[in-house]
């Protein structure tokens, strides 16, 4: 999935500051704890060399309460210049983090992105339809709610009998038809313009099947309907919820296995794809990674990557397993850097434009915990990594003789 939202981020000068914390706020004591855990991480970022006047400009701002209720999580990111990021998070981290480097560490702010599924709620009736633009994460205020009204009054069959009784039974389903065409057309231009990855729809049943009907066909496959919505009161609110939790999750869980598929079939075929730290790498140097597929376990401590380490240099292209694989690179002696390896691998995914997909582990084999679909192969991408019993990951086998 594209992470747009965190390109400002990449190819800025830093140092960088990075804050992962739980931002929950469960009683009365909570400003006092959350002032006590930024003052712990605090002392760990002076501890690794943190400027000052960063952490000054963090310190009012941690302190602040986001206004959203129940668990969530929260992310900064400052320099000298200021709070560059602050967002709020559906899910706290495992742990409290705070890392000073001369990139962001994006990893937590990633996989809270790829949970996200943008999608459209439209509730409707036979008169119109609320319609809600939401990324899915449960965080009040990221939504934005829109109200179409038909203008077509003429509601109910009205059973009068007689010769006049088609008539009116004709203009209530006229009424009908305009306004669900009415809705339509207000779907298919959020549509347009945001690429919803679902587009749910409830309300009324012979409403919802007209507004299936008059949606554009280009995003008629992106309606799921689901039962128990409604835009008159008294819906059971909580039911609801649990319904279109289900159904975001099969549209999530539907988008990775996509993806993880074409992982699987690239590998299985010796094509574009590879696994392996050092493989993934070479490939993100040269802008050949269409999408970053990560274990999920990446993100908990003791993971394959939570010790590895590597070399960068001041563009996020610019990486390497050594200082040497920075010196082919054209990087001079104190322009480089080391940075913790998921640091530098979702910079680089994010400054190369290629998207980030985080596996269940065990779903597919990663060596190393991560790998990756190309953009292209060619001559130099190699057919297989494997894991040394040493523990570091290198080419071995055959490489492609001709590009494909």
């Amino acid at each position: 999935m594209k992470l747009d939202w965190l390109k400002p981020l990449v190819r800025r000068p830093g140092p960088f500051v990075t804050v992962h914390i739980d931002a929950t706020r469960a009683d009365t004591r909570a400003d006092r704890e959350m002032r006590d855990r930024w003052q712990g991480l605090r002392r760990d970022l002076l501890e690794q060399g943190c400027d000052e006047t960063v952490l000054a400009n963090l310190d009012d701002r941690v302190a602040e309460a986001t206004g959203v209720g129940g668990r969530h999580g929260r992310i900064l990111v400052a320099t000298t210049e200021g709070v560059l990021l602050d967002r709020v998070l559906p899910v706290p981290p495992a742990r409290d983090e705070a890392v000073c480097a001369s990139e962001p560490a994006l990893l937590g702010a990633a996989r809270a992105g790829e949970e996200e599924v943008p999608h459209l709620l439209v509730e409707v009736d036979r008169s119109g339809a609320n319609l809600t633009w939401s990324y899915g994460t449960g965080v009040p205020g990221q939504d934005v709610e829109t109200t179409v009204e038909g203008g077509h009054d003429e509601l109910r069959k009205v059973p009068t009998g007689g010769w006049s009784q088609r008539r009116f039974q004709s203009r209530a389903e006229d009424s009908w038809e305009r306004n669900a065409a009415a809705v339509a057309a207000e779907i298919d231009r959020i549509a347009g313009e945001k690429h919803p990855e679902a587009v749910l729809v409830t309300g009324d049943v012979r409403a919802v099947a007209l507004v299936r009907e008059a949606v554009n066909p280009t995003h008629k496959e992106l309606l799921v309907e689901l039962s128990g919505g409604s835009r008159a009161e008294g819906v059971k609110t909580d039911v609801f919820e649990s319904r279109v939790k289900e159904a975001l999750d099969v549209v999530r869980a539907r988008r990775r296995e996509a993806v993880l598929d074409v992982f699987r079939q690239e590998r299985g075929r010796a094509g574009a794809a590879v696994t392996g730290l050092a493989d993934v790498v070479d490939a993100l140097r040269r802008a050949q990674v269409r999408e970053l597929v990560l274990d999920e376990a990446t993100t908990l401590p003791g993971s394959p990557l939570a010790d590895r380490r590597l070399h960068v240099g001041p563009d996020p292209l610019q990486l390497g397993l050594s200082a040497d694989d920075l010196a082919s690179l054209g990087v001079q002696d104190g322009e480089g850097d080391e940075l913790r390896a998921d640091i530098a691998l979702v910079d680089a995914a994010v400054g190369s434009d290629a998207g980030i997909t985080f596996a269940e582990t065990g779903s597919v084999e990663l060596v190393d915990g991560v790998g990756a679909i190309l953009r292209y192969e060619d001559a130099s991408t190699p057919d297989e990594s494997l894991l040394t019993m040493g523990g570091d990951t290198h080419r071995q086998g055959r490489h492609r003789a001709v590009a494909r």
